[in-house]
């Protein structure tokens, strides 16, 4: 069974920084893309960051040259690095593992909440 555990979130000042881990477990990250995704209060689950199996990654517009995904195989763990964070950055972070080609495996979240 896949499990994913997020940690790193908290509160920051606008043009602070915070890094976000997910540990998996019961998968082989180096085997399958992975990504984060967020929901901020009210509004739908949104797409923020996708690394593949071979590194390759891509971002939303939002977050493009402020946000960046990186994986440690060895750790089985996943990264989002955040910088330059905005108020509308404010929202539950989303850890997510590929099931084939698709998102299928979901983390609990770990809230960011980005204030002036």
């Amino acid at each position: 069974q896949v499990q994913l555990v997020e940690s790193g979130g908290g509160s920051v000042q606008t043009g602070g920084s915070l890094r976000l881990s997910c540990v998996a477990s019961g998968y082989i990250i180096s085997n399958n893309c992975m990504g984060w995704f967020r929901q901020a209060p009210g509004k739908q689950r949104e797409w923020v960051a996708t690394v593949a199996s071979d590194g390759r990654t891509s971002y939303a517009d939002s977050v493009k040259g402020r946000f960046t995904i990186s994986k440690d195989n060895a750790k089985n763990t996943l990264y989002l690095e955040m910088n330059s964070l905005k108020s509308e950055d404010t929202a539950i972070y989303i850890c997510a593992a590929c099931l084939g080609r698709l998102f299928g495996a979901w983390g609990q979240g770990t809230q960011v909440t980005v204030s002036s």
